[in-house]
């Protein structure tokens, strides 16, 4: 190949120019049942998610359940006094049916049944399907067909009681919907009750041989009462349709925020025994969650405080973030980690300084971090110390890191804090440091405000500060994909057409073409097949020329000898 920096000449062995191994736009892809409505991309694929109308699944008027038993020691007595709890009546059952909970070995046979009684929704908390091998993938396919012919939707099989918790109903505010794989892994999200967050919804989907994550995740998205969804994944059953659920999230500005198992070879194996989950390149999940604005997290605790300050805080006013401590080296190691997190902490200007120098002393450093020296206690001061910092216009977010209880200081500082933080629109974050947790200025003052979001690590807080920034960024700017997918072949269609062979390769020279059929720069070059045809086309190519060799079989150009750079005469030529 010839060239320079005005184009390129290329030498051609006149082998067959071919295709890169498919032809383009002639997959046929086998799409779930809920996402077979809207509107197609030119390769066949949806772009929109049909949502599942899930309200009498998760709020049935009716519940049957099949194989229920009173038996004392009898495995599935547990379950159903759990179900006779749950529902308002399980013995005289109204009609229609909303749900059938299938306490049996193998629900297969009750799938048409139930579909002829047109059963909406099914749950099967059976075992030994596809997390047990081959047989049991081929048993859960089975399943899945027939729940596909019968019209209902199933939740399951290998799956659990969690949808059916009794969630507190004196909690306010938005609430976090949650979507687990394992219902072990939502027990800590699911405890959150018990500090003031309200929940509204638990979907363990297990196996997934119909309903899935993205069904839930499009429903609860669309929930006004969620202000974010908490989800444990093992693996994507339809990698399309969590794309789609997870626009539809972005779109809606509802905060996702996930951990998803799978980034070592010991995780996959684990998914795979536990609910039959390919987990996927754990490298392309990563970029496809970044790219629709999931916040992915590494753990449990994690996604619990990242969720919950994610569905309770208002937007940002600001990007900055203040750190306000009553020691000079709690402030100085908290800013070391929110400044590695990625986190803004903007100098507060010279005015600000001299503004709450009229408070703190003058030799302590108040640029940011804010160092008081010790928060007041017997005076206003320490509130006005707050407000002046929340007044400041680079600042978003205020951070008080309290490594630990030291009455009266930290009484009256959480105070302060929790009064300042119901008084403003900004976000007041604290981190409390004691390990036992039991003290007053934590369960009644810190837990007993709504508007401040309570961490017990500083690693976890400026997690999720960040989660917070990034996810309001991402909203505010995101447009779908999906609105711009082309939805009929392009005109350059055909001319690429002319250039492909199913199941060979491209040579150099003719990838370049099919790039330029498309609209893509490549450089400029000339094929030609001998020498003197290669001194013509060097002329108006420009010298120094780039000579390269072109064939279908030539990867490695260089390593042959086929690359020479620099040829300034025809003769080199």
């Amino acid at each position: 190949m010839l060239g320079s920096t005005h184009g390129t000449l290329t030498t051609d062995f006149r082998a067959r120019v071919v295709a890169c191994g498919e032809e383009p736009h002639a997959a046929v892809v086998s799409l779930p049942t809920a996402t077979r409505q809207g509107g197609l991309d030119v390769s066949g694929r949806p772009l929109h998610l049909a949502v599942p109308d899930l309200d009498r699944f998760f709020r049935p008027r009716s519940v049957a359940v099949v194989g229920a038993s009173d038996a004392e020691g009898r495995p599935n007595t547990g379950i159903t006094r759990q179900l006779i709890a749950w529902a308002d009546s399980v013995a005289e059952l109204p009609e229609p049916v909303d749900l059938a909970v299938l306490l049996v070995a193998d629900p297969l046979p009750v799938i048409e049944e139930l579909g002829e009684a047109k059963v909406p929704f099914a749950v099967a908390f059976a075992s030994g399907f596809a997390e047990t091998g081959e047989a049991g993938a081929a048993a859960q396919a089975r399943l899945a067909a027939a729940v596909e012919r019968s019209g209902l939707r199933l939740l399951g099989p290998n799956t659990n009681l969690n949808a059916f918790e009794r969630f507190r109903d004196d909690l306010e505010g938005p609430a976090i919907a949650l979507i687990t794989q394992s219902g072990h892994q939502g027990r800590p999200v699911h405890a959150l009750q018990e500090l003031g967050i309200r929940l509204s919804h638990w979907a363990p989907t297990g196996n997934e041989a119909d309903l899935e994550t993205a069904d839930f995740l499009a429903y609860f998205a669309q929930l006004p009462e969620v202000g974010a969804i908490a989800c444990y994944v093992e693996g994507l059953k339809d990698g399309r349709s969590f794309l789609l659920a997870a626009d539809r999230a972005a779109r809606a500005k509802v905060p996702v925020v996930a951990v998803k198992v799978g980034r070592t070879e010991a995780g996959t194996e684990a998914a795979a025994s536990h609910t039959g989950k390919l987990t996927g390149a754990d490298q392309v999940v990563d970029a496809a969650m970044r790219q629709f604005g999931v916040v992915r997290v590494d753990g449990l605790d994690e996604l619990q405080d990242t969720a919950a300050l994610l569905a309770r805080a208002r937007p940002p006013k600001a990007e900055g973030v203040a750190v306000y401590s009553i020691s000079g080296g709690t402030g100085a190691h908290f800013a070391d980690l929110a400044t590695a997190a990625g986190l803004t902490l903007p100098a507060l200007s010279a005015e600000k300084q001299a503004e709450l120098h009229t408070w703190i002393p003058e030799y302590l450093n108040v640029a940011n971090p804010v160092d008081n020296g010790g928060h007041p206690v017997g005076d206003w001061r320490g509130r006005k110390i707050i407000d002046a910092i929340l007044a400041d216009p680079s600042v978003g977010v205020l951070i008080c890191p309290i490594t630990g209880p030291f009455p009266p200081m930290s009484d009256r500082l959480a105070q302060d804090l929790a009064d300042a933080a119901e008084a403003t629109d900004k976000l007041v974050c604290v981190v409390w440091g004691s390990p036992v947790g039991t003290e007053d200025a934590y369960r009644t003052t810190l837990l007993g405000s709504s508007r401040l979001a309570t961490f017990r690590t500083a690693r976890n807080c400026v997690t999720a500060v960040k989660a917070y920034l990034d996810h309001h960024r991402f909203t505010d700017r995101y447009r779908s994909p999906f609105e711009d997918a082309p939805r009929t072949p392009s005109p350059s269609f055909r001319k690429a057409q002319g250039l492909l062979r199913p199941g060979q390769q491209l040579s150099e020279h003719a990838a370049k073409q099919l790039l330029r059929a498309y609209g893509i720069r490549v450089p400029r070059e000339q094929l030609v097949t001998s020498a003197a045809g290669a001194v013509r086309a060097a002329g108006p190519v420009g010298y120094p020329v780039v000579m390269k060799a072109s064939g279908p079989r030539l990867a490695h150009k260089t390593e042959l000898g086929l690359v020479k750079v620099g040829l300034t005469s025809a003769s080199q030529v």
